[in-house]
């Protein structure tokens, strides 16, 4: 048996490999969510469901995956390690279910679903955390923004 004919197998073999272990990795499945924010309200173009997905992508009442900034991305990730506890073992908002009812002539009322729970408030909740207020922010900068809203 000639080197080239063990080389040419070692190679097939390597293929094999690789193409098990980008299997293994779900190469080609869907982008895991972050979170989903469902806004509603009482003004025009209040009521919006956006879908921000770990590679960077998010979708606006459901229409196509648009690109968002690193900036939306890093911040969007940074919300989803403060709901959900930033420790091991920590629980955070969307743990415990928090809903904070609405303070007086709320605007907006937020509900976010991750991994681990849901939480809901209002632009009015008393006692927010500063997590809240991300939300709202960065729900109104990837609407205005990439999916092109006028809320």
């Amino acid at each position: 048996m000639s080197l080239g004919g063990r080389a040419g197998r070692s190679e097939g073999w390597a293929w094999v490999a690789a193409a098990l272990v980008l299997g293994a990795c779900g190469g080609g499945g869907p982008p895991a969510d972050l979170f989903v924010v469902t806004r509603s309200g009482d003004v025009p173009g209040a009521r919006l469901v956006l879908r921000v997905t770990d590679d960077g992508r998010a979708s606006c009442n459901g229409a196509a995956l648009v690109p968002i900034t690193s900036k939306d991305l890093i911040d969007a990730r940074q919300i989803r390690r403060e709901l959900e506890g930033e420790e091991e073992g920590e629980a955070g908002p969307a743990d415990q279910g928090l809903s904070l009812p609405p303070g007086p002539m709320p605007v907006f009322r937020y509900a976010v679903r991750g991994q681990d729970g849901t939480v809901s408030f209002s632009d009015t909740s008393k006692g927010q955390p500063q997590t809240f207020r991300d939300v709202a922010a960065l729900t109104r900068r990837i609407a205005k923004g990439p999916c092109r809203l006028p809320r």
